[in-house]
C-alpha cells in the first residue's frame, strides 16, 4: 500500500499545519463575528457551525475567541456541545491515524 504522504505534492505535515492555522483562525473570527452580531441584533452564526469548526480542528481558536470576546461562556448547553465536538475531533484524528498510519 502506498503511503498517503507520497500521493501529495505538499508534505502531509505542512498541509496539516496549514489546515490547523486556517481552521483555528476561522474559528476565532467566527466567535468574534457572532459576538458583534449578537450585540447589534444582526444575523448570527449557528451554534452547529461554531462547533463544526471544533470538529475540524479549531478547538484552540474557538476557545481563544470564546475567552477574548466573552462569547457563549455562560451557556452550559453550548459548552457541552463544544466539548463534545472536541472529543469527536480527537476520535476522528485517532481513527485516521490508526487506519492510515
Amino acid at each position: 500500500m502506498q503511503e498517503v504522504g507520497a500521493l501529495l505534492p505538499i508534505p502531509f505535515a505542512q498541509l496539516a499545519a496549514a489546515w490547523l492555522v486556517v481552521i483555528n483562525l476561522l474559528a476565532f473570527l467566527a466567535f468574534g463575528w457572532d459576538k458583534a452580531r449578537a450585540r447589534s441584533g444582526g444575523w448570527r452564526i449557528r451554534e452547529d457551525t461554531l462547533t463544526g469548526f471544533v470538529v475540524l480542528g479549531g478547538l484552540p481558536g474557538a476557545l481563544a475567541g470564546r475567552a477574548l470576546f466573552r462569547h457563549k461562556t455562560r451557556k452550559r448547553s453550548f459548552s457541552e456541545k463544544l466539548w463534545g465536538a472536541a472529543i469527536t475531533n480527537i476520535v476522528l484524528v485517532a481513527a485516521g491515524w490508526y487506519l492510515l498510519g
